[in-house]
């Protein structure tokens, strides 16, 4: 009984001693590496140190007792508890590790291990998840995408795809996940299917004008809203007359109202470009009816009728139909209907519509008949023309005036540049005429935005000697962006001495535009802010 003390107090004083070598080891490694003549070595000391440390921290801790056993080599085996056994085994396994990797060897020279890989090369996030795209290296899932024949296999990885898409989530996470390995999907482009996957692993967006739609009906399909919208912006800021009609099919699919609403105003401001464009061709039948319920068109309804003839022969040969009359008739349906044949002049139907065949005997001899025949007949077509758009004017000038030795015109240029807040289409220009009475003159009226010439035409008017302007129109309106310089410019021919603008404006507000003028370097007839020519610009808003 008075023995127990005393081996209590031996077993914490081993203790003690062995806390004691820990705490003098730096000390003793660093009078060992002073007096070594080979510091090379010092590595493998340390190795050989540690070993004997651990082996001697083990012998004061567990001192042979009855669980140990001697070999017959003479080892002292001890025979440990199993919590014991597991508390020790790590650290002779830890030890043999450092005494033979060589990378651990030169972690404790250097405490600094730098090994060469892609993740040490690219710090961020952002920049390994790109890597991963359109990848093999770790691909948990393939998609075979496009329609047979044409398609491509594309591997991805789910866990990316299912954060940054909820269809992906739940085509891969969800109570009805696919097991498949390989996924079809037939009705996206492949090219659209990789922009789609670029920005889910990047956030870049890489847009282009043959790939945009494909893009966005991909976008749509998998709910990836962020690239949607970036898609339509895309279109809007590539909206153009030869590609309106287009776009409007899209964007009613897609059901995108800001984009159906710009498609609209280029359509209406600029039917005739847009219903002659190759796009017209190419729209389903619901929007064919939509632009020609259209009360906005600004064209002539003998344009109308040509447009709607073409698309019903490229119907026809999507149907793989002879694009006979009685076919064309047959694909148009009621959208026939819809144009408004008696609005146009006796001589514009006689010339189209009546030798189109495509309207029966009956419809034809009525048509004439309304034309003719104080009594009208009741006819399957509107009769009221499209009231077309209203266009709008910006003056300039707050007063004109006329003086003996001015306004002249010897084939000199007058020039005026101008922006606006808000996307609109120049029409035409208000020009001043003579002040001597009545006068005709020629003019070459242009549009150029920095340089580029966007639109030029060259036509004649009539003054009548008052100080009215008189409108002087391009071919085709023509869009202008806002914020943009624009420069418009006249040179006239005729009488000699004309009425001019005074008391010029740098910012005039028209509706819900806003323009904003300065002079510009191609004037060479004396026209500016302050004074001059070009009154007046004609436009549609």
């Amino acid at each position: 009984m008075p023995a127990a003390p005393e081996c209590k107090l031996s077993h914490h004083g081993r203790i003690m001693k062995c806390v004691t070598f820990l705490l003098l080891l730096p000390e003793t490694l660093k009078k060992l590496k002073r007096a070594s003549k080979h510091p090379g070595r010092l590595s493998l000391c340390y190795n050989i140190l540690t070993l004997s440390l651990k082996k001697r921290m083990a012998a004061e801790l567990y001192p042979v007792n009855d669980h140990a056993t001697v070999q017959k080599n003479g080892t002292v085996m001890l025979s440990l508890p199993e919590k014991r056994k597991r508390s020790v085994e790590p650290v002779a396994q830890s030890t043999a590790s450092i005494a033979t990797t060589p990378t651990t060897e030169q972690n404790i020279n250097n405490n600094n291990v730098e090994i060469p890989s892609w993740h040490s090369a690219h710090p961020t996030l952002r920049e390994r998840n790109a890597l991963m795209f359109n990848n093999e290296h770790m691909a948990d899932v393939h998609f075979i995408v496009g329609p047979p024949g044409e398609s491509e296999r594309v591997p991805a990885h789910k866990y990316v795809l299912a954060v940054g898409s909820s269809v992906f989530c739940a085509m891969f996470y969800g109570d009805l996940a696919e097991g498949d390995s390989d996924i079809h999907i037939p009705d996206v482009e492949p090219a659209a299917f990789l922009i789609l996957l670029k920005y889910m692993y990047s956030d870049e967006i890489e847009l282009a004008a043959d790939t945009v739609l494909a893009t966005l009906y991909a976008a749509k399909k998998y709910l990836v809203s962020a690239l949607a919208r970036a898609c339509v912006g895309f279109l809007e800021t590539s909206l153009e007359a030869h590609n309106a009609c287009v776009l409007l099919s899209q964007s009613r699919l897609f059901e995108e109202p800001e984009l159906t609403q710009r498609c609209w105003e280029v359509i209406d401001a600029q039917a005739e470009l847009a219903l002659r464009s190759e796009g017209l061709t190419e729209i389903d039948l619901p929007t064919l009816e939509h632009i020609l319920q259209r009360e906005t068109l600004n064209m002539k309804e003998a344009v109308v009728f040509q447009a709607v003839l073409g698309w019903a022969d490229a119907e026809c040969r999507r149907q793989g139909l002879s694009p006979t009359s009685q076919n064309q008739r047959s694909v148009l349906g009621k959208a026939l209907h819809l144009v408004r044949l008696p609005s146009m002049t006796l001589q514009e139907f006689a010339d189209g519509a009546a030798q189109s065949n495509i309207l029966t005997l009956e419809e034809t001899h009525s048509i004439f008949l309304w034309y003719t025949a104080a009594t009208k007949p009741v006819l399957g077509f509107p009769v009221e023309p499209r009231k077309g758009l209203t266009p709008q004017r910006c003056h300039r000038f707050q007063s004109s005036a006329y003086r003996s030795n001015q306004w002249r015109y010897r084939g000199r240029c007058d020039s005026i540049q101008f922006a606006v807040d808000k996307r609109v289409f120049i029409a035409g220009l208000g020009l001043y005429g003579s002040s001597g009475g009545k006068a005709e003159y020629s003019v070459r009226i242009e549009l150029k935005r920095q340089g580029v010439l966007l639109a030029q035409y060259l036509t004649k008017f009539v003054s009548d000697g008052s100080s009215s302007t008189f409108p002087v129109w391009f071919e085709h309106p023509v869009q202008v962006e806002q914020d943009v310089f624009y420069t418009v410019s006249a040179i006239l021919d005729g009488s000699e001495l004309s009425y001019f603008g005074q008391e010029g404006m740098t910012e005039v507000q028209c509706g819900k535009v806003t323009f904003q003028f300065q002079c510009s370097s191609d004037s060479t007839n004396g026209t500016g802010v302050q004074g001059g020519q070009i009154p007046e610009l004609i436009f549609y808003a």
